[in-house]
């Protein structure tokens, strides 16, 4: 039986393309020799997103973290709609909707384009840099704390606490960040009580449905949740999407030549290698036939997303990167009622964060021809790191925000 070592998190599309000849759904081995059964098709993985008959399960998704994650963690987060199932999740998914409104995130593009453009200064600097780092890791978190209306005074703490989250393997070091983040939120849900402001933390704090609102507890796993969902999707979706366009140069070419081909080109990077590698586990509360195939009930089901988006069933030459793709209904972000509600923001986040390194480099290239190494997850397809050469010819482009704050000055005078 096939294992989910490091060879299938560093290559999971030569194990995928395996899976789907042999079949729709084949058991294999994860992380300590959890038995979970992997669906790579397309077809059958979008149908069982939407399944009602396989079931969200907190407490079998901590067990099957890798062995160095602290399992404290999964615990944390299990109290939020990610890990619940209908009536639960209905009434969570109602609050955060409330919340996450359109407009919450289109308010967000002035300072989601300041915050490429400071990083992106700060590059400038350098000439060689780890992107990851550099620019891919901090934009997220410093959206996140936008959306969230953590206090600018905390917004370091915040951003220093949530990335070892992600990206530690050492124990006591996850543990220290939990337990500091934890108690951050604690503190500003504290100060939006009395004094709310304009942003989506404010909003879960006072919105109340039918007299009903989150507990404490809700509201803290609401919080990591959008954490979760607003940072490692996005951290990923710049990283492999710049590497993509730097391996093929025809199609950064033809980005850099027409901005707006930007929108379908970052949907072409969800689809071709998607931030997420699996779905979430899933557990069958009855047997499901798929084909010739029954999943028992009480089985552990796995939904490969990265292989379903290159499914040769679905999409025309799935392994070829086309940025000019007519036909791309991915399942980067999942399907039915766990799609994720974050998905606008971090498009929004995928298109700015690429048109700014393309605004300002003429030439980005990678620094290194070694091969780069992703990090130990089957959920996430994240890189390590992304050594990468940036040519700063152009000067920071003039933004609205820019011009605004001039005309200030001006009139001012």
């Amino acid at each position: 039986m096939l294992t989910l070592d490091n060879s299938f998190i560093q290559d999971p599309h030569v194990v995928y393309e395996r899976l789907r000849r042999q079949g729709p759904a084949e058991p294999v081995l994860m992380w300590g020799g959890a038995r979970v059964w992997m669906v790579t098709r397309y077809e059958e993985a979008r149908a069982l997103l939407a399944d009602p008959r396989l079931k969200k399960d907190g407490p079998t998704a901590t067990r099957l973290l890798p062995p160095h994650l602290d399992r404290s963690i999964g615990s944390v987060l299990g109290d939020n709609m990610l890990f619940k199932d209908p009536p639960d999740h209905t009434r969570l998914r109602r609050f955060v909707s409330a919340a996450f409104t359109t407009h919450s995130v289109k308010r967000l593009r002035p300072a989601i384009v300041r915050i490429a453009d400071d990083l992106l200064d700060d590059i400038d600097l350098q000439g060689d840099v780890d992107l990851m780092r550099a620019y891919a890791q901090p934009l997220p978190v410093r959206v996140i704390g936008e959306l969230l209306g953590v206090p600018p005074g905390a917004q370091d703490a915040f951003m220093s606490l949530v990335v070892p989250i992600f990206t530690s393997t050492d124990q006591d070091e996850l543990r220290t960040a939990r337990t500091g983040l934890t108690a951050l939120l604690r503190t500003i849900v504290a100060a939006k009580r009395s004094a709310p402001h304009g942003d989506v933390l404010s909003s879960l704090v006072h919105q109340r449905d039918n007299g009903d609102r989150l507990s404490e507890g809700e509201l803290l796993g609401t919080a990591f949740l959008l954490i979760i969902a607003g940072y490692d999707t996005t951290v990923n979706l710049i990283g492999n999407g710049v590497l993509t366009l730097l391996r093929n140069p025809d199609q950064l070419r033809a980005v850099r030549a027409d901005r707006t081909l930007l929108p379908v080109a970052v949907e072409e990077i969800l689809r071709y290698e998607s931030p997420l590698n699996t779905a979430t586990v899933r557990l069958t509360s009855e047997p499901i036939p798929l084909g010739d195939i029954v999943i028992p009930a009480n089985e552990v089901v796995l939904i490969g997303l990265l292989g379903a988006n290159r499914d040769e069933l679905r999409f025309a030459d799935p392994h070829l990167f086309d940025v000019s793709r007519p036909d791309n209904r991915h399942l980067a972000f999942g399907h039915g009622i766990h799609h994720c509600l974050g998905a606008p923001l971090a498009r929004m986040e995928g298109e700015i964060a690429l048109d700014r390194m393309l605004s300002r480099y003429d030439d980005i290239r990678l620094a290194s021809t070694s091969s780069l190494t992703y990090r130990p997850s089957t959920l996430m397809r994240g890189l390590q790191e992304l050594p990468v050469t940036v040519r700063a010819t152009n000067p920071r482009p003039v933004t609205d925000a820019d011009r605004g704050q001039m005309m200030g000055m001006v009139t001012g005078l």
